[in-house]
């Protein structure tokens, strides 16, 4: 059973910094990418940021672009959002995800098998 846990969350002042952390486990845990999903009230799940196991790349949607960070420690199997210049339109229930399989799409949720019970982010103007 693969299990991921997203920590970190809370409420945070705008232009404040917040850092997420998701841990996953599992005897059988397998994957190729992790990403990051957010989900305002009344509004769809959205990509934020994804990132590999192997390899630099990473990837952003324009809004957090410049702002946000994603990093991994593998050892630990550890994913990690630093969100920083926090704006209250960033506020929603943020999402770790994990994806089985490689893909050159990291945006769809479709793609991603895995998902942790989220975590509140919350910026107040």
């Amino acid at each position: 059973q693969v299990q991921l846990v997203e920590s970190g969350g809370g409420l945070v002042q705008a232009g404040g910094p917040l850092r997420l952390s998701c841990a996953a486990s599992g005897r059988n845990f397998k994957s190729d990418a992790m990403g990051w999903f957010r989900q305002a009230p009344g509004k769809e799940r959205e990509f934020v940021a994804a990132i590999r196991w192997s390899g630099p790349s990473t990837y952003y949607a324009d809004s957090v672009k410049g702002r946000f960070i994603i990093s991994r420690n593998n050892a630990q199997k550890t994913v990690y959002l630093q969100m920083n210049s926090l704006k209250p339109e960033d506020t929603a229930v943020y999402y770790c995800a994990s994806r089985t399989y490689y893909s050159t799409n990291y945006y769809g949720k479709d793609n991603y098998s895995y998902w942790g019970q989220g975590t509140q982010v919350s910026v107040s103007s």
